[in-house]
């Protein structure tokens, strides 16, 4: 590794401006009428709805937080006060793609726009900054950890932004779905001037999201818009189902022409693979997933935005950027972690205003998987303390810290990673830790804690009851929404459901339906599980089975259901509550044995296949002894991991992991489609170090 070497220079960028050529000339407004600039730059012949009210506030000098769904238009919520208020606009941006794409397409209109990332080479972030230094740029894209350069910010401390935005925002926040440590710092980075407003941009920020983005950012009394979550055209469906079920119900789904072009969501790399081979006897479908060669998704996106491809099948975890407007369906396969990541990917589906569905398919299974991963990434609390009580003023280094505390290396990695992001430990980019502030435990209770109650949040989602919609508009406190049923989901219409079946009730279910209501009607307010104790437990009916029964009575409007909760030892204990609804009350005697429950989704059994290659080399099962030469390697790739630890000045551990150096070793990949073929790559990872990584192992 020669890191004193510059990289090679990056292909062409589209627009971009040869060195020896004269940039193009900022020209300035000669307008400020909204409509016409809206319309003369970016070809756009109306607002859509709220952008308006939003660009007037920015324009007026407003601190703004905006939180509006994917495909809303929040873009222009800065990028046209941007232009108006003249000067040129600093916007903030975690990802390198995103910055790219923004750019691109500013450069399409005429406008002046420039970025500095880890992806250019020195010649070309040179003449951006001497652009910036000169008064040449509209607008500037940088990630959050430029504002981390002594340099950059003496740059823009001369010559200050009019207009700040800040994009992907709910990635400054502990509770937010992406939260990223860089991003934290933004508010406290930024030279603030009066004069200069902060846009603040994020599709996905609950209340909580929203306060903490505010108060990071030092703009306490931002005006608020948060707007357009109902998605009046998209009926939602959620269905309880085995796994061993879920390929052929998403086949049957599929089956129909009008059904498609569909987006299925799957959770693993493995999954996408096999389910899009089983469906493309259906339709042209394809597998898109970060271990495809950037190549093979370039042309499975072209494809399935030509409408040559149908179906595309892929990653939860991987983000597409899909912006396809005629997608009828979007399936998944699996529970999402958080109903924030949810809301984004169904809001891919029917963006050009017709009818579209989406089609959660889950079960109780999916839970238990997101736990594994929670306790793996937020170990206990107690193994903190362990490691933070071991810690001294005298540096550590991390082998003697395992050998100590005989923690498996996966385990003590993510309580030291812990423990630094929550300042209970100073570790260096050798891994020597020294201990931090004692303070540690507080937030790093209350984030492990808030990630379970994302989860909580989003397998309540899932069993709900109630319109699934306005579930979503309630989550994310959209303070403009009238509150309504939808009146398309599955609740609200359940014989239009495709996948959901209903039957009468047997004559014990009936009996059972008939207590419940009476017993709230003596007693409203019982908890849900007084009511299945008293009227089903004693009859041999299972709690998921009685939970059907609750949902029916729900479903036609005999019973409601609230929640409520108590504290005890400190934490807060939380349950529901049920009772009749007033329509039930105003029936004098309601009768519900009519009421049908939803069948059990079954599907034909599936036979065993044997799976083919997951596409990632399984570290747990790497025990054999290293040779020589890969003893070397891993020094090797040691020592560059060093280097680039000390450059970004984090623990080495947060570069690379030893388990994923030594997979890298016995893998030995060759080319970058073998690299990601290694467990621990990604995509991000490639396109920061993938070269020099190929280049040690070579």
């Amino acid at each position: 590794m020669h890191e004193s070497q510059p990289p090679p220079p990056p292909p062409p960028f589209p627009g971009e401006i040869p060195n020896n050529r004269q940039e193009p000339e900022k020209k300035p407004l000669v307008t400020k009428n909204l409509q016409l600039l809206l319309s003369e730059i970016f070809g756009f012949p109306a607002f859509r709805p709220h952008q308006e009210e939003v660009c007037r506030a920015a324009i007026d000098g407003e601190d703004l937080l905006l939180v509006m769904p994917t495909g809303s238009g929040k873009s222009l919520c800065y990028q046209l006060p941007g232009l108006v208020r003249g000067g040129t606009t600093l916007v903030i941006s975690p990802l390198i793609a995103l910055m790219e794409d923004q750019v691109a397409k500013l450069r399409s209109t005429g406008v002046v726009a420039d970025r500095l990332h880890s992806g250019r080479d020195r010649e070309g972030a040179y003449q951006t900054v001497q652009a910036w230094r000169d008064g040449r740029l509209d607008f500037l894209f940088v990630a959050p950890e430029r504002l981390a350069v002594p340099s950059f910010l003496r740059l823009i401390e001369e010559r200050p932004p009019n207009l700040v935005a800040v994009d992907e925002a709910h990635c400054i926040s502990h509770w937010g779905h992406d939260f990223r440590p860089d991003y934290r710092l933004v508010g406290e980075r930024l030279p603030r001037r009066k004069s200069t407003p902060i846009v603040a941009l994020t599709a996905t920020a609950t209340p909580r999201v929203q306060k903490d983005i505010v108060e990071k950012l030092g703009i306490p009394s931002a005006h608020r818009f948060i707007r357009g979550f109902r998605r009046t055209n998209l009926a939602i469906e959620c269905v309880e189902a085995p796994p061993s079920s879920r390929r052929d119900m998403v086949a049957a789904l599929l089956a129909d022409p009008d059904r498609r072009p569909a987006l299925v969501y799957c959770p693993s790399r493995r999954e996408t693979e096999e389910l899009a081979a089983e469906l493309a006897t259906l339709a042209p479908a394809s597998a898109y997933h970060a271990g495809l060669p950037a190549s093979t998704r370039d042309k499975v996106q072209d494809a399935f935005f030509g409408g040559k491809l149908e179906i595309v099948v892929a990653t939860i975890a991987f983000g597409m950027g899909i912006d396809k407007a005629d997608i009828r369906t979007v399936v998944h396969t699996a529970l999402p972690g958080t109903i924030e990541a949810y809301f984004q990917e169904i809001g891919r589906a029917g963006r050009d205003g017709q009818s579209a569905r989406a089609v959660l398919l889950w079960s109780w299974a999916d839970r238990r998987t997101h736990e594994f991963f929670h306790g793996r990434d937020y170990p206990e609390t107690t193994v903190l303390d362990r490691v933070f009580e071991l810690l001294k003023a005298a540096p550590i280094s991390k082998d003697d810290l395992g050998s100590r505390l005989r923690l498996e290396p996966e385990v003590l990695v993510a309580a030291l990673s812990q423990l630094w992001i929550h300042g209970g430990a100073l570790v260096d980019p050798d891994e020597k830790a020294i201990r931090g502030n004692p303070g540690w435990r507080k937030t790093y209770t209350q984030q492990r804690e808030h990630r379970m109650a994302q989860l909580e949040e989003i397998c309540s989602y899932g069993g709900g009851r109630g319109c699934r919609m306005t579930a979503l508009v309630r989550h994310f406190g959209d303070r403009e929404d009238h509150g309504r049923d939808c009146k398309i989901c599955d609740h609200c219409v359940p014989a239009d459901c495709l996948l959901r079946r209903y039957r009468d009730p047997t004559p014990a279910e009936a009996e059972i339906m008939t207590g419940i209501v009476d017993l709230l009607g003596n007693n409203s307010g019982r908890t849900i599980g007084q009511l299945f104790r008293e009227t089903a437990e004693n009859r041999g009916l299972a709690r998921k089975d009685f939970e059907r029964i609750m949902d029916a009575l729900v479903r036609e409007d005999f019973v409601e259901i609230w929640s409520d909760s108590f504290t005890t030892d400190g934490r807060e204990i939380r349950f529901q509550r049920a009772g009749l609804t007033r329509t039930a009350k105003l029936a004098g005697s309601p009768d519900p044995t009519g009421v049908q429950v939803v069948a059990e989704v079954l599907s034909r059994a599936r036979s065993k296949k044997k799976s083919p290659r997951t596409g990632k080399v399984a570290q747990a099962s790497v025990k054999t002894v290293l040779s020589g030469e890969q003893e070397e390697m891993i020094a090797g790739l040691r020592k560059w991991r060093l280097g680039e630890a000390r450059r970004r000045r984090v623990p080495a551990f947060r570069i690379l992991t030893d388990r994923t150096l030594e997979a890298l070793v016995r893998a030995r990949p060759s080319d970058e489609e073998e690299l990601l073929d290694v467990a621990g790559i990604g995509p991000t990872i490639l396109r920061k170090y993938g070269k020099s990584l190929l280049e040690i192992l070579g």
